[in-house]
């Protein structure tokens, strides 16, 4: 009998016969698993159901896989498995951008999807950090945690994600301070930094594109190479 506080793995994937098997297989590793054929069905389980892991087929008819996850990361949404082809080598970056967490390529040894699942587990962070109130200014920006917002000097309003509003919290917390990967990990999710460092490289580029002039060339979050990241820019609080 499956434990009832074990975590609880999606499954999305529109062939019966990878999802179905893999299920089975789960559920004897230990695992509460809920099956999904399409997008909207695994939108569906989200809605009603804790998932702790969702593995995700990115050729799907009707809404693809790249989708649905930039849709969960954009709410903030349980970790990400993606299942692709052998050629989809440009989908598997794409996903890997969007926040994906890892991939494993179809064929799969169930074995491998099954340590990578655990692997990803052991990562996900116990329970959500909540990001710090206040408003402050940076940068021509004014963060307003509380709404995940930032506000342009020319009244320009940015929707942050809640991984972004926490990230960036942190940041304004000490400006001109290199922050390692692996401190910004612990930091924003308390996840291990154990193989996961693309994780905050992708939310770092991701902010890029919102508080940067010229993302590829950054001026407010800046590389510090070998050591991390720096928030280039003094903070001051709004009243």
């Amino acid at each position: 009998m499956t434990d009832p506080i074990a975590p609880q793995i999606l499954i999305v994937d529109d062939a019966r016969d990878i999802r179905e098997p893999l299920g089975q297989y789960l559920r004897k590793q230990g695992f509460r698993v809920r099956l999904a054929a399409h997008a909207g069905e695994a939108r569906e389980v989200l809605a009603e159901a804790a998932i702790h892991l969702v593995v995700l087929d990115i050729m799907m008819p009707g809404e693809d896989g790249l989708s649905l996850c930039r849709w969960l990361v954009a709410h903030d949404g349980p970790p990400v498995l993606l299942l692709t082809a052998m050629a989809d080598e440009t989908d598997r970056i794409v996903g890997l951008e969007l926040g994906a967490d890892d991939y494993l390529v179809k064929p799969f040894n169930p074995r491998e999807l099954l340590a990578r699942a655990r692997a990803i587990l052991r990562r996900a962070p116990p329970e959500a950090v909540s990001p710090p109130s206040g408003q402050r200014a940076f940068a021509g920006w004014r963060h307003d945690p509380d709404a995940l917002k930032l506000i342009g000097d020319q009244d320009q309003v940015v929707d942050l994600t809640s991984a972004e509003n926490r990230l960036l919290g942190i940041f304004l917390d000490q400006p001109r301070v290199v922050l390692s990967r692996a401190t910004l990990l612990d930091l924003t999710a308390g996840r291990e930094a154990k193989a996961y460092d693309r994780a905050i490289d992708n939310q770092i580029s991701r902010l890029r594109r919102k508080i940067e002039a010229d993302p590829k060339h950054p001026q407010i979050l800046v590389t510090e190479w070998g050591g991390g990241y720096r928030l280039a820019a003094d903070v001051t609080e709004v009243g």
